[in-house]
């Protein structure tokens, strides 16, 4: 962990946020979608809470990692994500919510004219549609999921896209996740790093990977702006 200076000058213009284990709280819902195809096929469950690890890197390779090891083939890899997305697209809001506090941030953030966007490695169309329903009320400027032609995460490409569709410098954001993903994505791009302690990850991988901060609660971000 790098640690990081904040001065009331030098407050960021925006905020990217990780969506999964950052903004929502989506891993029960995930993890029934993954284990009902898992169940389809006579494939062994998984406890919700080993899902924490499968998530981050997007369907396929949580989908790969949700397999038994002797059924990775691509094959089956590729036809279980293909399930695993149509379930998922049935049953991504029975459980999912924004963790607590979410809500008061962006409110704060809105007040200080902070601007906004979502990077996430989930599908983008369900990127889109999970901000859609439960941020209608909040002006993010980008939201980019995964999709073709868009490296993922830990890659900064989708980083560096939403700075130049914002007209902003990486200096110009914080990056919010909770992953060594994000933290590695954030870091890679020139933009501050900020790891929070209420998602799928933990503390240690989150210093591991380079955080320059972190929150335990949302509101802790006041820091930078205040």
């Amino acid at each position: 962990m790098r640690g990081l200076v904040v001065e009331k000058d030098t407050s960021p213009r925006a905020v990217l946020f990780d969506l999964d284990g950052t903004l929502l709280d989506t891993l029960d819902d995930i993890a029934l979608a993954a284990n009902l195809v898992l169940k389809k096929h006579g494939f062994p469950l998984h406890p919700t809470e080993a899902y924490r690890l499968f998530i981050g890197h997007g369907s396929r390779t949580l989908i790969e990692r949700a397999l038994p090891a002797d059924r990775r083939q691509d094959e089956v890899v590729d036809a279980c994500t293909v399930e695993f997305l149509d379930t998922y697209g049935r049953n991504w809001d029975r459980n999912t919510k924004p963790f607590s506090g979410i809500y008061d941030v962006l409110d704060f953030l809105i007040k200080k004219d902070v601007r906004l966007a979502v990077l996430s490695n989930k599908a983008h169309a369900f990127t889109v549609k999970c901000v859609a329903h439960f941020f209608n009320r909040y002006p993010f400027e980008v939201v980019l999921g995964q999709q073709d032609g868009l490296p993922m995460k830990p890659d900064p490409s989708g980083a560096l896209k939403v700075v130049q569709q914002m007209n902003l410098e990486p200096g110009d954001f914080i990056y919010v996740g909770d992953s060594a993903t994000d933290m590695k994505t954030a870091c890679a791009a020139g933009i501050p790093a900020v790891g929070v302690l209420w998602g799928l990850r933990g503390e240690a991988e989150l210093k591991e990977a380079g955080a320059d901060m972190l929150l335990s609660d949302p509101m802790a971000i006041k820091t930078f702006f205040e």
